[in-house]
């Protein structure tokens, strides 16, 4: 499943919104001002069953109003308001006749722009941090008058603004939250969408229910009755290529793509040579057999090897497996005949950790799934689940009717086990880590961690140590194993396993791969740590 640019001149994709036309639902809008937390507020609102759209930040406040929308929230973002060029919404924001709720930088936006005064923190607050609310205040009724919450942000509010109410008080923060109830005006500090903070849902469930009175109309099956509407329509009479994975994300897109236009769908599904075990044969029975689906395979493995050969930057990896992906894909699709238009099971996730997306946000790196593109494609893309997360294409994929198990697979990323060799990927390492990697999972799911763990995988490092094995000095690869918890993939920790677990799993990858003598745990978190190692 690789993604890529928007439209045929290359330009940086853009999350598309919802079908604004065609969307009844009562709408909260998300101005984006970069942070990467955004997409996150979004999500949490429509776990709420409240439909939700994030829109650039310098969007005017009329065409805001257009929208009808029952309420804005300012997002955060990773500028200071008191840098030249920060970005700042349009004034008329603030007198918009709805509520606005300002979150971290939408905090600070609005004591700025209303007379309040906002200052560099004495200590800036970066992780957890305790809130202490003061007085009562609508986002905080029948919550914990001490809440541990997610902090992110070098400024602070120092006096908040004529008119409001200081609700909260952090011990780095004068004003943790504050509000202005006759202009229906709120703000925090702090990230009630990351789930680090206490009760953060149920102060957007207060924001978006209690103070803008949505009654939570969104679900997954509308989203899939409109997302199958726009799907039509912007497809018309043409015939749809689909990058097919064999993952969850692109059988869920292929499965709403199919579900809209039927026989003019057909799937490809590359073999690139740094897949699973047995992978290619169960996406065949899988989707061939049980799904129906019109599935075409190409076998590449051989080319995709050898222009990896001699490769260990990990950014010309993705790279050089996006633009192989691109190749093997448009020829096998010329020889299948005429398609206008490029399905594909692409995530936010995927573009928010790689490009500006919607507002300023910097990007951390190419993603899995969106490295390694030419700049022009002849095809259009389709892509129905762009602006979802992992979690909500597992309840789309179940409104759809597919396999629990299958929907709860773990993620696995677009370059393969080419992102889990450290080092230059060969026939050998890949035989390596495929075996851990198969026996890292056959324990997990055993033991009864599967569903429990966001990914679980194994890691072959260019480290080779001393062992012994018998009476033999051995000199071999190390395993790392790496299994985090996580809601989204933006954050996620390292998971507690069992020891006995552990050890099961190191004595097995020792006994039964041979070349590896030594594996480690990893006990790194996002951030700082990536998910993936490369």
């Amino acid at each position: 499943m690789i993604a890529g640019p928007s439209d045929a001149g290359g330009t940086t994709p853009r999350i598309p919104s919802f079908p604004s036309a065609r969307v009844s639902h009562q709408t909260i809008l998300v101005l984006d001002f970069g942070s990467q937390y955004t997409q996150l507020i979004a999500r949490r609102l429509r776990e709420l069953n409240v439909y939700s759209e994030i829109v650039p930040f310098d969007t005017p406040a009329a065409r805001l109003l257009e929208r009808r929308p029952a309420g804005v929230v300012l997002s955060g973002g990773p500028r200071s308001v008191s840098e030249a060029g920060a970005p700042r919404p349009d004034p008329a924001v603030y007198d918009l006749p709805v509520p606005v709720l300002g979150i971290c930088y939408g905090m600070q936006l609005m004591t700025d722009a209303l007379g309040g005064t906002v200052a560099p923190a004495p200590q800036r607050e970066y992780g957890h941090a305790a809130i202490a609310v003061q007085v009562p205040a609508p986002l905080f009724t029948d919550l914990p008058h001490s809440l541990r919450v997610w902090a992110s942000h070098g400024d602070l509010v120092q006096a908040a603004p004529p008119g409001f109410t200081v609700v909260a008080t952090s011990a780095n923060a004068p004003v943790a939250a504050m509000q202005h109830e006759a202009r229906r005006r709120y703000a925090l500090l702090f990230h009630p969408e990351v789930a680090h903070t206490e009760h953060g849902t149920e102060i957007l469930r207060r924001f978006a229910c209690g103070v803008c009175g949505c009654r939570g109309d969104w679900t997954m099956t509308s989203f899939v009755e409109e997302t199958v509407e726009r799907i039509r329509a912007q497809v018309g009479d043409g015939r749809v290529l689909c990058g097919l994975s064999g993952g969850v994300d692109s059988t869920v897109a292929a499965v709403l793509v199919h579900r809209a236009i039927g026989d003019r769908l057909t799937c490809v599904f590359v073999d690139n040579g740094v897949l699973r075990q047995d992978e290619a044969a169960q996406v065949r029975q899988r989707f061939v057999e049980r799904l129906r689906l019109p599935v075409v395979f190409a076998d590449a493995s051989a080319l995709f090897l050898d222009r990896l050969s001699g490769v260990t930057d990990p950014e010309r990896k993705r790279k050089i497996i996006g633009a192989t992906f691109i190749e093997v894909f448009e020829a096998r699709a010329t020889e299948l005949g005429r398609f206008a238009f490029l399905a594909q099971g692409t995530l936010y996730p995927d573009v928010i950790e790689s490009v500006s997306v919607v507002g300023p946000s910097a990007a951390i790196k190419s993603h899995h799934n969106v490295g390694g593109l030419p700049e022009h494609m002849r095809f259009q893309l389709v892509e129905p689940l762009r602006a979802l997360f992992k979690d909500e294409v597992r309840r789309v994929g179940l409104e759809l009717g597919l396999d629990e198990d299958f929907v709860w697979r773990q993620p696995f990323p677009g370059p393969g086990l080419a992102v889990r060799i450290l080092g230059e990927v060969t026939a050998p390492r890949l035989s390596l880590v495929r075996q851990a990697d198969a026996i890292v999972a056959e324990e997990i799911r055993r033991h009864g961690w599967y569903r429990r763990l966001w990914q679980s995988f194994a890691v072959l490092l260019p480290v080779q140590s001393v062992g012994v094995m018998g009476d033999e000095r051995t000199y071999e690869y190390t395993i790392a194993l790496r299994a985090v918890e996580s809601r989204d993939g933006m954050t996620a920790d390292w998971a507690r396993l069992p020891h006995e677990l552990l050890a099961t799993i190191s004595s097995r990858i020792v006994n039964e791969v041979k070349g590896v003598n030594r594996v480690v745990y990893d006990v790194s978190s996002k951030p700082p740590s990536t998910i993936e190692w490369e």
